[in-house]
């Protein structure tokens, strides 16, 4: 665990202390509603590409990552591909034919312009009675993209709207069975005709770790405290960076599970030179997720092959074994805008990040 004076900042600042008493709030909200225990672990994640960038977005990933397609199929609209690993939340990447897209203004930004259709859309959850969790949350004012969750032979769903605050959608699965088959009613399967490198480094690389979304500052106490009302999970821990005007913020379950990350601002942005890579990055690319971090074993001759093999890292490994973790990230896909993060905890780390790591890692994407 970071503690308050690792951050650099000495004492909580009032607007930390409010946002750990708003937290505590709105969890006592939340069982107070009846939903504590009806939201579990991720699911999945939905990662929506331009047309002709799907195929080599998929092949990206089982390319550099462990994680292997399992599943393909047509929809009315859709043609999608599921990625998995064991113990891991699955990837899946999709492509809309539809002119109508519900992300489509949150993806206008600088850098954007010709992939106006392409972000990390969707965090899926596992739910327990999905009519009652809807029921709850629309009479809590929660607006969601279908008036009713969509049916399927293996699974029911529903996702809300894009957030305003951190440009994601939240989803939410009722599994019928034990079979994970995300083709929906109407669909048509297809073969997962993509093959899988074979290559060995990629079995050190294993599940979905966490993700991090860059929101603004003004926004950062907002989106961390619907991400609660809306899910089973807690506020954690920050890591201010001064020097770059960051806050790196974590909600978790527990120790193991996918831990969602919000970067943001400090202070809100007022020019490229003075605000800092992660107000810069909202400017160039809005608010979106920033990267995707799989846990990595053996991290240091994984880095190096999957180097030999064409990939591109916006700078060294950082930390050590002897501080309990290393990272490295990847430069951003030119197919899905994403930075991909390697990540090793080393024996007894009982820790998530390290102030050094973070600061590190955020001055990196200043190249972005």
């Amino acid at each position: 665990m970071i503690t308050e004076n690792e951050t650099g900042l000495g004492a909580v600042s009032d607007q930390e202390r409010d946002l750990k008493e708003r937290a505590s709030l709105a969890l006592d909200t939340r069982r107070d509603a009846g939903l504590e225990g009806l939201v579990g672990n991720l699911d999945a994640v939905i990662i929506a590409t331009e047309s002709d960038h799907l195929v080599p977005a998929v092949y990206e990933l089982l390319r550099y990552t462990g994680l292997t397609c399992v599943e393909a199929f047509f929809e009315q609209d859709f043609q999608s591909y599921v990625l998995s690993t064991p113990g891991s939340a699955s990837v899946i990447v999709r492509s809309r034919d539809l002119p109508e897209n519900p992300f489509a203004e949150l993806n206008k930004a600088r850098m954007t312009g010709p992939l106006p259709n392409t972000r990390l859309e969707t965090f899926v959850f596992d739910i327990e009675n999905l009519q009652d969790y809807v029921a709850i949350q629309k009479a809590r004012g929660v607006e969601f993209l279908t008036p009713a969750p969509v049916e399927s032979e293996h699974f029911s769903f529903i996702q809300t709207v894009p957030s305003r605050f951190t440009g994601n959608s939240l989803g939410f699965i009722e599994w019928y069975g034990k079979d994970r088959i995300y083709v929906p009613q109407r669909g048509t399967s297809i073969a997962p005709d993509i093959a899988k490198p074979a290559y060995r480094h990629l079995k050190n690389i294993s599940v979905l770790d966490h993700t991090a979304t860059r929101v603004r500052a003004q926004d950062r106490s907002a989106a961390i405290l619907e991400f609660l009302a809306l899910t089973n999970y807690n506020y954690d821990f920050a890591v201010h960076v001064k020097s770059l005007n960051s806050i790196t913020s974590v909600a978790r379950r527990d120790t193991d599970d996918f831990a969602m990350v919000f970067t943001s601002g400090i202070t809100s942005f007022t020019n490229d030179a003075e605000s800092g890579p992660t107000e810069k990055f909202i400017q160039n690319y809005g608010t979106r997720v920033h990267h995707m971090a799989f846990r990595t074993k053996n991290i240091e001759a994984t880095v190096e092959t999957l180097k030999r093999d064409g990939m591109a890292f916006l700078l060294d490994l950082v930390g050590s074994e002897a501080e309990g973790l290393r990272q490295i990230f990847s430069e951003p896909s030119q197919n899905t805008l994403i930075v991909t993060e390697y990540i090793q905890r080393y024996g007894d780390f009982d820790g998530f990040f390290t102030r050094s790591n973070v600061e590190r890692l955020t001055k990196a994407t200043e190249k972005q």
